[in-house]
């Protein structure tokens, strides 16, 4: 079996205007959605690459309070048939720089765009089989974490043996564990959960550090913390993030507000 790959991507939206978030994660599921039937990937001009092997799984509005600055969307994208399919696809559009390449129906919505290419990694859920399964969450948690170059397999092989069952009687369950190719030095997992179990951890935390005598402590995740700070070398973040209305990994897949074109 190949390797899964996968592309993450980050949105800014400025000047501070709620509405373009909306605007762009509707127009974004919506045209994804009507690839679903393509049959062979196309350059259009205004929409760049269609192709239903570079598959939007989820589509997110990141939850500011929890340390994203504001406003912002991130994406995640499953390149069908790994580097010889979706990801091929994408290369193919810059071969000779088509004029095509430059036009785009949201120029001017976003402020900047971050994008991430991710290998997946031993244990990690292929996001075809949790779309198969039909699996959605409330929420979700997006980590992203520098590591020492060279340590993001190690780390993730530890996240995956030691860190996964702490958070699994959490109530989390691993969507994506990416090491962040072209690099050596950043990892990026995904969890979904309920918001219950999301305020359950932190209390358990919480009452691990002697902050919250009200419920049960479990020492382990202050056990992860010190025991993943032997491979991290800068800045490590926890991020919540709210699936939208459309994508494959919301619970509400199918009631996206109809896109505009």
């Amino acid at each position: 079996m190949r390797r899964g790959i996968y592309l993450v991507e980050e949105v800014d939206f400025r000047p501070m205007n709620s509405r373009r978030p909306l605007e762009y994660l509707t127009w974004l599921t919506g045209y994804k959605r009507q690839d679903e039937e393509r049959d062979a990937p196309e350059l259009t001009e205004g929409l760049s690459i269609r192709s239903r092997d570079i598959d939007l799984v989820g589509a997110f509005y990141a939850v500011g309070i929890t340390g994203h600055p504001q406003f912002r969307a991130v994406t995640l994208w499953d390149c069908h048939g790994g580097w010889d399919g979706g990801w091929r696809q994408m290369m193919d559009i810059y071969d000779g720089v088509d004029a095509r390449l430059f036009l785009s129906d949201i120029d001017d919505l976003r402020f900047s765009a971050f994008s991430r290419p991710l290998g997946a990694v031993h244990g990690s859920p292929a996001l075809a089989d949790l779309v198969a399964e039909g699996y959605a969450a409330p929420f979700y948690l997006f980590e992203s974490a520098q590591v020492r170059p060279g340590a993001a397999l190690d780390y993730l092989d530890a996240v995956r043996a030691e860190r996964a069952p702490v958070l699994a009687d959490h109530g989390h369950r691993p969507v994506g564990l990416y090491e962040v190719l072209f690099c050596d030095t950043e990892v990026v997992t995904v969890w979904g959960m309920t918001l219950d179990d999301h305020l359950a951890l932190q209390r358990s935390r919480d009452a691990a550090l002697g902050l919250d005598d009200e419920v049960e402590a479990d020492g382990r995740l202050l056990d992860w913390s010190r025991r993943a700070r032997e491979f991290l070398a800068g800045p490590w973040r926890e991020t919540l993030l709210a699936p939208f209305p459309g994508s494959r990994l919301s619970p509400l897949a199918r009631t996206a507000p109809p896109a505009r074109f």
